[in-house]
This record gives structure tokens, sequence and C-alpha cells, in this order.
């Protein structure tokens, strides 16, 4: 078997180690910052500013900046002077509704804090003199994102504090491992691993963080993102495109291009054989083959021999330089996997 992961005296793997054993003693206490350059120094005890110790400024992501409310939020809500009126523990309902005291089906999903309040205070002017609510959020469970792939508890992760892409894995718990030369390695693929955001695979990459310690790489997580750790140990072939049914193939002995299309059903009739694209190795720099399945199935070249993990992509328009077709390729396959993912039974959504 051939792993692609260099072990060793890894940066990264001894901070995630760290960061297991901290959540592991101190449960909801959170993870320091990543410390970037640009900080501003600390003072000792002495007040002397300590050189080399760095913080950053935390940076509020855009759905930080404008939090709203969504299904499975807990609010406290009350009325100023009006000590009766306290309610704690008010769900916002799955179709995103609340009702407080005469203050019926109140749209809640998709609303701030300020924005809520507004809508009470609205409501309940029917019904008392200048009434001014408090809305106090108890806990937010509508925001998720989730981990899938060769990680040790895959699932939905409720998004109940700022999260990095090495925060998530520690948090999914760590990356699975197994034996190989008598040494524990990681299982996962990280050059055809992938985050996606709003449909949109994000450019991080993943070896650079990983093997290099590029803490550039460590993005943190938008709500509804999905994180997926391709495997590394097993042999699939993904055909993809114009096949009647895409998905993978099982790596057989010496298989083909054309026998990896036959397994998938073979071309549909919009298929584009002149050029089939055969992409190998990583998702963002791969090394890529031009086929044209036509000339083989006259004879006139031999089939091309495939390898574990390649992507055989068929395309319906014609085109003539790889890189044209190659994003296609890779959003494909990240579909794919995003579709298998969706089939299996993923846990409820963890806290």
């Amino acid at each position: 078997m051939v792993l692609r992961i260099a072990m060793g005296s890894n940066p990264i793997r001894r901070w995630i180690a760290c960061f297991l054993t901290v959540v592991a003693g101190c449960g909801g206490a959170r993870a320091a910052e990543p410390v970037t350059p640009g900080g501003s120094a600390v003072a000792d005890d002495n007040g002397t500013n300590t050189t080399g110790v760095l913080f950053a400024p935390p940076v509020r992501a855009a759905w930080q900046k404008h939090l709203t409310l969504g299904a499975g939020d807990v609010l406290t809500i009350s009325m100023v002077d009006v000590p009766e009126s306290g309610r704690p523990d008010v769900p916002v309902g799955p179709d995103g509704r609340i009702s407080y005291l005469q203050a019926e089906n109140v749209m809640a999903a998709g609303l701030t804090v300020d924005e809520l309040r507004s809508a009470l205070e609205e409501q309940l002017k029917k019904y008392y003199q200048n009434p001014r609510a408090i809305v106090v959020p108890v806990a937010y469970r509508s925001k998720h994102y989730i981990v899938m792939g060769a990680v040790l508890n895959k699932g939905v992760f409720i998004f109940d504090r700022p999260t990095t892409v090495i925060e998530a894995i520690a948090r999914a718990g760590g990356l699975e491992t197994g034996l190989f030369a008598a040494k524990t390695v990681e299982l996962a693929d990280l050059s055809r691993s992938f985050l996606v955001r709003h449909g949109q695979r994000m450019p991080v990459d993943f070896q650079r963080l990983f093997q290099q310690g590029d803490l550039t790489q460590n993005i943190a997580l938008d709500p509804g993102d999905y994180l997926y750790f391709a495997s590394g140990s097993g042999n699939e072939i993904y055909v993809l495109g114009e096949v009647l049914t895409p998905g993978a193939v099982s790596y057989v002995t010496r298989p083909t291009v054309l026998n990896a299309i036959a397994a998938r059903g073979g071309f549909t009739s919009e298929s584009f054989r002149t050029r089939v694209l055969v992409a190998r190795g990583s998702l963002d720099h791969p090394q890529t083959f031009v086929i044209n399945t036509s000339r083989i199935l006259a004879g006139k070249e031999k089939d091309f021999p495939l390898e574990p993990h390649d992507i055989v992509y068929v395309s319906k328009s014609p085109w003539v330089i790889a890189g044209e077709v190659i994003d296609l390729a890779a959003k494909s396959f990240v579909t794919s996997l995003i579709l298998e993912g969706s089939t299996l039974r993923i846990p409820p959504a963890i806290k």
C-alpha cells in the first residue's frame, strides 16, 4: 500500500495532539487563536514587553458580524418593568417561528436579536403600552458544519463557537490512522480532500497545512461548510460526466479507460468521445492525459491503463485543452463524494 502522508516531527500533528488533549481535559474551554504576524507584544508581570509572543487580533467573519437566528436556537425573553413576563428557554421552532405571550408565531429565523426584539415589540404594543422586550440568546444550535470521510467521528457539528479547519478535525476526533512499516500513519489522502462552501470548492491546500505547517491554510469555517477527507487506503477509480451512471469503480487487475466507462453503463448519447480526460494526482495540481476513445474502439490505439484514484471525465461538449475541462472534472468529483456521503447514515448534530 502506498501512503502519501509523510510522517516525522510535523508541528501541525503535534499541535492537533495537544489540542485534543486540551479538549479532553477542559471540556468546553475555548482553544487559543492561531498566532499570526502583525499581533502585539505581551507585557509580563513587571510591565515589560516580552518579545516573540504575538497574539492575532480577533477578526470576525461576515456571518458573525450579522449573526442571525435559526431553528433550534434557544432564547430567554422578558419585558422591562414587567417581572411576570419572563420566559426562559424559548425555542425557535422547526418552522423558524417563536411564540411569546400574546405575540404568536413571530418569524425569528433569519433575524438578528435586535430585529427579533423589534418584531416582538411591534406585536406586543397591541396589548401593552410602550413595551420594551429583552431577548437574550441562551444557545445557538442552528448553525452547523459537516465533516465526512477519513475522520474518526463523522457527522454534523454544531457551530457553537468560531472554528478553524484544524479545530474541526480535532472535534471530529482527528484523522483515521493505521499501521504501515510498524508506524502509525494517517489514512487520509490529503491531495484529494476538500472544503466546500456554498457549492464551491475553497482553495485550501491540506498538504501544505498538515505536511508543511502552513497555517495560512488553516482558515475559519462558515456555517454550512462541508469538509471531506478522502481515504488513502481505497483503490477506487471515479468515472464522471457523460456516462450512464457516474460514480466509483473498484480497482481490478489492469483496469483501462474503456473498461471503467463500461462498468458505469457506457457513454451517453451526448458524450464527446474523441477526447476523454484522465486526471491523476491532487485536485489542485493533477497530471492529465487526453484519451481518444474513438481511435481505441476502432483498433487504432491501445486502451489507456488506469491507476488507483484516477478520475475519468467524459465531457458533453468538444474541447481542445485539458485546462478547459479539468475544473469540471474536479467539481464532478467533489459532487459525487458529497452525494455519496449524503446517502450514509450521518449522526445527529454533535455539540
